[in-house]
């Protein structure tokens, strides 16, 4: 007996052939045709639908040389976005705010071009940690994992 999925994809006859087409041309981003490829192989259809039956996740993955869980995903945003949100890629929400902004990057730069505290050769990252914080450049301790991705982006 056929397992019932949880997001089925019903793709209309309009669905079906911008897909169709975007695959055809060939010109769109490699993961936004794979996404397409993905939600024709899914397609359950309707009345409309061909007479191909849908695929099941496992062999799309395979098929198509991608993981399961990206043919659930897509899958999922289909049913819950539509086709253009199963289409273009996403940013990643969880994105952290940045710890410096640039005055306090410019800070530390400029601090790390000046003299090196007494009887050291030069500044080290844990060095400038603690002087930073302790000129109260940062309202909160950093670390010298920041102080060191900070000044590897300065030429």
């Amino acid at each position: 007996m056929p397992r019932k999925r949880n997001n089925p994809v019903n793709l209309t006859a309009d669905d079906r052939r911008e897909l169709r087409s975007l695959i055809k041309c060939g010109s769109a981003p490699a993961r936004q045709l794979t996404h397409a490829r993905i939600l024709l192989k899914a397609d359950e259809g309707g009345e409309d639908a061909p007479s191909e039956s849908s695929w099941p996740d496992t062999r799309i993955a395979d098929a198509l040389e991608v993981s399961r869980s990206t043919v659930l995903r897509v899958r999922e945003r289909f049913v819950a976005e539509g086709l253009e949100a199963a289409l273009v890629h996403r940013r990643p929400k969880n994105t952290k705010p940045k710890k410096l902004d640039g005055s306090q990057e410019a800070h530390l730069i400029a601090l790390s071009c000046s003299e090196p505290p007494r009887g050291k050769k030069r500044w080290s990252v844990r060095l400038l940690a603690e002087r930073f914080v302790r000129l109260e450049c940062a309202e909160e301790p950093i670390s010298r994992e920041l102080v060191r991705r900070t000044l590897k982006k300065v030429p």
